[in-house]
């Protein structure tokens, strides 16, 4: 029966707090001259953001075994794997080819369809989500490298706190 229920340990306060850590990444990253302490800042902003997802979904639902035990967390946490994978070898790739002023619309692509994809097992609200995501990672790459910093703040900022919001408000914690 679990298997057919969705995954909602989706944390609302938690997603709050990423758009906070992401804002604040934004403000420092923003006074950057290098391109690669720039690229820096903002994959150390996506650890942390992975570390604090976890705990918070963890708090959510009371404790890792329980969390690790329910199929849709697992069905979720298998779709979300390919594209953050595929954006950490993109990534490298593009690094390596010093094509630093397309990581920001990659990043937020790629996010939002992992959000997408691992959202199918969550509530709906998700995937819209990482619908959102997904356009602004495009109109990222069409805009300008010097707004670089201000798309990954509404981004990955903005979006967080706002769908944050909604979920805690609409599904708790």
């Amino acid at each position: 029966m679990e298997s057919v229920t969705s995954f909602t340990a989706v944390p609302g306060w938690g997603m709050v707090m990423l758009g906070g850590t992401a804002l604040a990444v934004a403000f420092l990253a923003r006074r950057v001259d290098s391109q690669l302490t720039w690229v820096v800042l903002w994959l150390g902003e996506a650890l942390l953001a992975g570390l604090i997802s976890l705990v918070a979904m963890v708090k959510k639902t009371g404790s890792l075994a329980k969390l690790a035990a329910s199929i849709p967390a697992r069905k979720c946490a298998l779709s979300l794997a390919p594209p953050l994978a595929a954006g950490a070898v993109l990534t490298i790739v593009m690094m390596e080819q010093r094509l630093y002023s397309v990581l920001p619309g990659m990043w937020l692509i790629l996010y939002g369809v992992a959000v997408i994809t691992g959202g199918a097992f969550s509530v709906r609200v998700i995937p819209v989500m990482g619908i959102c995501f997904a356009i602004f990672g495009t109109l990222a790459l069409a805009m300008p490298s010097n707004w670089a910093n201000g798309i990954m703040a509404a981004g990955f900022g903005g979006l967080h706190v706002v769908f944050g919001l909604l979920i805690a408000r609409r599904h708790g914690g």
